[in-house]
């Protein structure tokens, strides 16, 4: 059960719009075409007189609410919203809206129009998210698999008919059974020999990059890892993408240690301990215009430390954030330029399924 919200857009003449009178005209002619599909419709409140343009809300039965705004611009725009307890058909169905665009776009002339499917709102599973640039993205979400929080984010399993599992953290898409693209990217599959390699994994609690990499022979794998409950969550329901790794957490060629990646990592640099490859599994890049605040900070000290421990020949790998998100981008590689001993990087793509964008993944070596 949810509120239902369909949004219609009706780009006007400026004529039918310039002036109070012009503008009760065009009200006039969408109650009327209103009023063939609620017949019971009633006006609860109006504003004529805005400074530029009209607005009213009108009702039927006190159940289903119609906003209307008017614009001195030439937009006029049209929100339907009511309640949809479970079980229950729709008020307007898709051919419905499309005939109602249709048919108020030709009563105002209309150069452009659009409509928008229902908006879900309030329901217990939450279908909507964003990609990294703050677009708004709708899953085929059919059911909560687990919801719980720890001690350091809220962790679900939501499925999806598409992507299938899907892990969030604190309400932001992590990886699904479906992105073994993102782990074979992060690693450059393929690229980079792995076979006898001393690796260190900072975070990467879903186990997907500590399984792909063991097909790859390297000597050991040791990963650090904050949050027990994410390792636990996706031993449970994400084992597609991780196998049996996250439980047993411990083998010859692996080991898994629970605990502030920071902290181990210092630890490793007053052992004199050298990795050929490090990922950063961690923290997206933030979406601030500039490279202040906490996340930051974090980013600088994960660079500082991994670049002690990592062999002169070693490679430091990570993913950045979306594609289109030039200017995080950028300040994140200001931050690298800015590292000493000096760095070089190179980058690669790949299109998420889970994300729905494409994504950047950074390999950072001595200069």
């Amino acid at each position: 059960m949810a509120a239902q919200t369909i949004l219609f857009d009706f780009t006007l003449d400026k004529d039918k719009t310039a002036d109070e009178e012009a503008r009760l005209q065009v009200a006039k002619i969408l109650r009327n075409e209103l009023e063939q599909l609620f017949p019971q419709l009633e006006l609860a409140y109006s504003m004529e007189s805005l400074e530029n343009g009209y607005f009213a809300v009108l009702h039927e039965n006190k159940d289903t609410v119609i906003t209307c705004r008017i614009f001195q611009h030439g937009l006029l725009t049209l929100n339907v919203e009511y309640f949809l307890p479970d079980g229950k058909e729709p008020i307007i169905s898709f051919d419905t809206m499309r005939t109602m665009e249709l048919i108020l776009r030709q009563k105002f002339e209309s150069d452009r129009s659009k409509y928008l499917p229902p908006i879900k709102r309030g329901g217990y599973i939450d279908i909507y998210m964003t990609s990294s640039d703050e677009r708004i993205i709708e899953y085929d979400i059919d059911k909560v698999v687990f919801e719980e929080r720890s001690p350091f984010q809220k962790i679900q399993i939501m499925h999806s008919k598409t992507l299938g599992n899907m892990l969030l953290l604190d309400e932001l898409q992590n990886i699904a059974e479906s992105d073994l693209i993102y782990t074979e990217t992060l690693m450059c599959r393929g690229v980079e020999n792995y076979e006898g390699k001393e690796i260190c994994i900072l975070g990467g609690g879903d186990g997907a990059l500590l399984y792909e990499l063991l097909k790859e022979n390297p000597k050991h794998v040791v990963m650090l890892e904050i949050d027990e409950l994410v390792m636990q969550t996706c031993n449970k329901y994400l084992n597609v993408i991780c196998g049996d790794v996250l439980e047993k957490r411990k083998s010859d060629q692996y080991e898994i240690i629970v605990g502030d990646c920071v902290e181990y990592l210092k630890k490793f640099i007053a052992e004199g301990r050298k990795f050929d490859y490090v990922f950063g599994d961690l923290t997206d890049i933030p979406i601030t215009d500039a490279p202040e605040g906490e996340t930051w900070d974090f980013i600088r000290t994960i660079f500082e430390h991994s670049f002690k421990v990592l062999k002169p020949d070693g490679k430091y790998l990570t993913h950045g954030n979306g594609s289109t998100c030039k200017v995080q981008l950028r300040l994140f590689e200001e931050q690298l330029n800015l590292l000493r001993p000096k760095v070089k990087f190179t980058t690669t793509k790949a299109f998420v399924p889970s994300f729905m964008e494409e994504w950047l993944f950074y390999q950072v070596t001595f200069a």
